[in-house]
């Protein structure tokens, strides 16, 4: 049986991520783990995250679970969520805190122009758009609506890796994917229906 390890290093809405995915997963055993053991021995990869980045990274790094992560980013089917995606790059403005680094490009703070009437965190349902050529949008359409909760945005600095994007005071980039890593800005496991298919995806997919 497939294992599929969402990774616990003590942020991240972790039981809304492993109960969306086992809804999906009929052939796959789900699990939390905060053991870099099992996340190297797991066929399949989730890192969620919420909250500050610089608790992230600490919490990561004191779990001794960065190394692990860093392995399963190499070589496996491997999901980012939220500051999970964030962490993937090499810089972020939140704490000035330097990221895992295995994708090119900076975090930066959301600066909507003065009296425009965004709001920062930016937060609620919004359209992503995206060309359909992942596996992971298999069955979803450009601009089905997501939700989002955050702060802060992912500048990647290849423009390659980007694979969906959305519109909030700015277009940012809302998935990344590069070889066997596919990460959202957005929450799939809160976006209903179709967050359901992006999960149903990511466990089908083989890169």
């Amino acid at each position: 049986m497939e294992r599929v390890v969402v990774v616990d290093y003590g942020m991240g809405n972790l039981r809304s991520v492993e109960r969306a995915l086992k809804h999906v997963a009929a052939d796959a055993e789900v699990s939390i783990s905060s053991s870099p053991e099992a996340v190297r021995n797991a066929h399949r990869v989730v890192f969620p995250g919420q909250g500050a980045m610089p608790d992230c990274m600490r919490y990561l790094r004191e779990t001794g679970l960065e190394d692990a992560v860093r392995d399963a980013a190499d070589r496996k089917p491997f999901l980012g969520i939220c500051v999970g995606m964030q962490m993937l790059l090499e810089h972020s403005e939140e704490g000035d805190t330097p990221g895992l680094g295995i994708l090119p490009g900076r975090v930066r703070r959301f600066a909507p122009p003065e009296g425009s009437g965004m709001k920062v965190p930016h937060m609620g349902w919004n359209e992503v758009a995206h060309d359909g050529a992942h596996p992971i949008w298999s069955g979803i359409a450009s601009d089905e609506r997501f939700y989002f909760v955050h702060s802060y945005y992912c500048a990647p600095g290849d423009g390659e890796v980007t694979a969906a994007t959305c519109e909030y005071s700015l277009r940012f980039t809302a998935a990344l994917a590069r070889a066997n890593i596919f990460a959202t800005q957005f929450h799939p496991e809160k976006s209903h229906t179709v967050g359901l298919s992006l999960y149903r995806n990511f466990l089908a997919w083989t890169p």
